[in-house]
């Protein structure tokens, strides 16, 4: 007999790299990762596959400095993850997020690769402000990979457990 109730949603939350600020005249949009923001993003990547961890997509922002930061992780934990890169992760408020993150809960699980303040303010709203900040009390770092499971929902704020968080300068949780 199957377990009736409901599974949870596993969402992945990845904020881009360390970047670099913008040269004179090149846009916030195009801006790169830094040299550390290429090794964070190595780093975090070849954690992920330790940890045999695969979403079933990833929806990464259009914004260079993502792309970059997905790339290796697309590289080290399996090339047969689809990516879609969606502008509005990028010039979205984390109403979007939330919004692309509903539009997909028919999955197993979801990696989304975006922006502060928008990825800090949907780890505190999935996991509540205490436990957030317990978890991340100076905010959520560049190259941080949290890893919820969301629970099935009838109210409009998820309830999430926290699985692992991964950061690159230290040993994940």
């Amino acid at each position: 007999m199957q377990d009736s109730a409901a599974r949870p949603f596993r969402l992945l939350l990845l904020r881009h790299a360390r970047s670099g600020w913008a040269l004179p005249g090149q846009r916030d949009f195009d801006r790169a990762l830094d040299d550390v923001g290429y090794a964070e993003a190595e780093l975090i990547a070849q954690m992920a596959a330790d940890r045999g961890i695969r979403p079933e997509l990833i929806l990464c922002s259009t914004a260079v400095r993502c792309r970059q930061t997905v790339e290796p992780f697309f590289r080290t934990v399996s090339e047969d993850i689809q990516i879609r890169y969606v502008d509005e992760l990028y010039s979205g408020p984390a109403s979007v997020y939330t919004d692309i993150i509903d539009a997909n809960r028919h999955l197993n699980s979801l990696l989304i690769v975006g922006h502060n303040p928008m990825i800090d303010e949907l780890f505190h709203r999935f996991m509540g402000d205490e436990a957030a900040t317990d978890a991340l009390p100076h905010g959520y770092p560049p190259a941080a990979l949290a890893i919820l499971d969301l629970q099935p929902s009838s109210g409009s704020v998820a309830i999430a457990t926290l699985v692992s968080l991964m950061l690159p300068t230290r040993q994940a949780k």
